[in-house]
């Protein structure tokens, strides 16, 4: 049970849903406490309400239920390193698995499109299994270069809205949907695009790199963190640094 809380915990912590469950739980203490002073009037009106919490939590926590079945289902609760941690039961190799990307690739596309002021979001997939936002958008199978991702994100094109998935150095889907961020203290002066790369990376260990249509900055996102307008030398610092290359 500790271990089911925790992980809702992370899964809703820096969101509404916190200070919508300490609502919740302050109606229900007061509840008790009216009761306990015997008000039949009170008691029996918050009665009612908390008669039928399970339905009102069910209804209020929609979206967070949904994501957090969504995530015990998924390969990265399985694969998360916390999980094996609370039990002491890790006796897989812990060495993190090398993934290829051509980082040379990915770079040179988002300072063109940084240059010409074209809005992307870019996913770059690693441990977590992104299937269920991968089926979201349409399925190319492309192998990566520049070009390829400066064509999908061209204003005119098709396939420019929403973002573009890359697992394995091939771009495996573009358009995608994904999930915004729900956090209140999210700098205005960041758009959809960023409150996208929050969302996807507050779930998964996907990596996130935005550019913003209106100022052509750069910015890479891990972890729910934005680092913003950064240049060549640090995106592909970033990048080097999370992802192990194969030679």
């Amino acid at each position: 049970m500790a271990v089911i809380l925790y992980l809702a915990y992370n899964l809703v912590k820096g969101t509404s849903a916190v200070n919508i469950f300490i609502g919740l739980a302050f109606i229900y203490f007061a509840y008790i406490i009216i009761k306990a002073f015997d008000l039949k009037l009170l008691s029996s009106i918050i009665g009612k309400f908390v008669n039928v919490g399970v339905i009102a939590v069910m209804i209020v926590f929609q979206q967070e239920i949904r994501k957090f079945l969504l995530y015990i289902g998924s390969n990265e609760f399985l694969r998360n390193k916390n999980w094996k941690n609370i039990f002491k039961r890790n006796f897989t190799n812990t060495n993190d698995k090398e993934i290829y990307l051509n980082i040379d690739a990915v770079v040179e596309a988002c300072f063109n499109m940084s240059e010409t002021k074209t809005g992307a979001l870019i996913i770059i997939a690693r441990k977590s299994d992104l299937k269920f936002f991968i089926n979201t958008g349409d399925h190319l199978d492309s192998g990566l270069t520049s070009r390829m991702l400066e064509n999908i994100f061209f204003k005119n094109s098709p396939l420019h809205d929403g973002a573009v998935i890359i697992h394995n150095n091939r771009i495996v889907a573009a358009r995608c949907v994904l999930p915004v961020t729900e956090k209140e203290n999210f700098p205005a002066n960041y758009g959809m695009r960023h409150r996208a790369a929050v969302g996807i990376t507050e779930n998964t260990d996907a990596l996130a790199i935005s550019v913003s249509e209106q100022t052509g900055a750069v910015s890479f996102t891990m972890h729910s963190e934005i680092t913003p307008n950064i240049n060549k030398q640090t995106l592909t610092f970033l990048l080097e640094k999370n992802l192990k290359q194969l030679n």
